[in-house]
């Protein structure tokens, strides 16, 4: 296999994971959040930016990347790792996300998915083998299978039907991925869909798990439910995933739910949230979200996080962080990026070392305290 998964400590207070991922271009420490690069860049962030705040792995978009500049471009620039000076691993998604995002452009068909591309409306169709030889072409060390994330709510029987294609899909794109030889250098993940539906979710693994992909993912969740009702999901559903091959939560991104998943068995993590709302001048700090934009910093000549010693709260205060947002500069985005892609790694960091210690329920209770994440302030992501 292309990858291999190697099993370290179990934390004895909460049954989660402490491993390392070997992959073809380097070992990854779990469990990992992994910053998303849509268009082969971590928006704003420069290659040596990421390695420097401990940046173990990155993602980038199979749809988006498919469109502009095109897979057989990236081919011929030797691969996404020397087309964007990234020496490390890379996971792609399969573009399956799209049939979700783009639900208002698209239909879907048992061969695949017919598209309006978002750019300029042009007809595209996108299946199960196409998705495979855009991810070859662009050569990450971790592929996705191509799947439907249904929404949530969705009715039992539309989320039974899409769960037994995404099956089909998933064996489709398995068999053309090994019939192309890919499997020895590019590990191909299964995705476990089944909504809200606890026996939707176990035929899904089950049918999965038979297939032996070298590694599981975990969609459908982070689609706008309710936080409990994810928690719900995972609980019934990474019990049903190999314990030998890691397991990957995917689209999440706060630091309450990276923890949480974290407890539940959960390996690996993507979201855009970290970068997305640092653009928006807010940010993640150790007592709790900090929008740096509002005129109450405007005088705050403080690091945005005190207790941080990222290269943004070495270097600036709350205050020039504002002035950069209201005078529209580029930098803003840029240490706010950084600051907030810290801030998840270091927390990641720190996660690990609390499974090694076997005190992740103490790490969790200070961590929610001191973050505001509690009943009263449930939303402070």
């Amino acid at each position: 296999m292309a990858i291999r998964y190697e099993h370290i400590k179990t934390c004895k207070q909460t049954g989660a994971r402490l491993g390392k991922l070997h992959t073809p271009h380097g070992v990854i420490d779990t469990p990992i959040f992994m910053p998303v690069g849509t268009l082969a860049t971590v928006k704003t962030m420069s290659p040596e930016e990421l390695a420097d705040i401990g940046s173990q792995i990155i993602l980038s978009n199979t749809y988006h990347l498919w469109l502009r500049p095109g897979n057989d471009i990236v081919k011929e620039a030797g691969g996404l790792h020397k087309f964007m000076n990234w020496d490390k691993p890379i996971l792609t998604d399969s573009g399956g996300f799209q049939v979700f995002s783009l639900s208002h452009r698209r239909k879907i068909t048992e061969e695949g998915v017919h598209f309006r591309s978002h750019l300029d409306g042009s007809k595209l169709f996108l299946g199960p083998e196409g998705a495979m030889d855009i991810q070859h072409d662009l050569g990450s060390d971790i592929m996705m299978s191509f799947d439907e994330c249904a929404a949530i709510p969705s009715t039992h029987d539309y989320v039974k039907k899409s769960v037994e294609r995404t099956t089909r899909w998933a064996d489709r794109g398995l068999n053309h991925h090994i019939k192309k030889g890919h499997d020895k250098h590019q590990a191909l993940f299964g995705i476990v869909q089944g909504g809200e539906y606890k026996d939707l979710r176990e035929q899904s693994a089950k049918d999965l798990v038979a297939m032996d992909f070298p590694g599981y993912s975990i969609g459908g969740l982070s689609v706008g439910e309710p936080k409990p009702v994810m928690y719900r999901v995972l609980e019934e559903t990474v019990h049903l995933l190999p314990e030998d091959k890691p397991r990957y939560l995917m689209g999440i991104g706060s630091p309450d739910a990276l923890i949480e998943g974290v407890i539940r068995g959960v390996d690996m993590f993507d979201c855009v949230l970290p970068t997305r709302i640092a653009r928006n001048g807010t940010t993640m700090t150790s007592q709790g979200r900090v929008v740096v934009k509002n005129k109450i910093y405007e005088r705050d000549f403080t690091p945005l996080d005190p207790n941080c010693d990222c290269y943004t709260c070495k270097n600036y205060t709350r205050a020039y962080l504002r002035h950069l947002f209201k005078a529209n500069e580029t930098l803003g985005l840029r240490l706010t990026t950084y600051h907030n892609l810290y801030f998840l790694l270091n927390l990641m960091e720190d996660v690990r070392t609390a499974i090694l210690n076997d005190n992740l329920l103490d790490f969790k209770e200070a961590f929610f305290e001191s973050y505001g994440l509690n009943k009263e302030n449930p939303k402070n992501f």
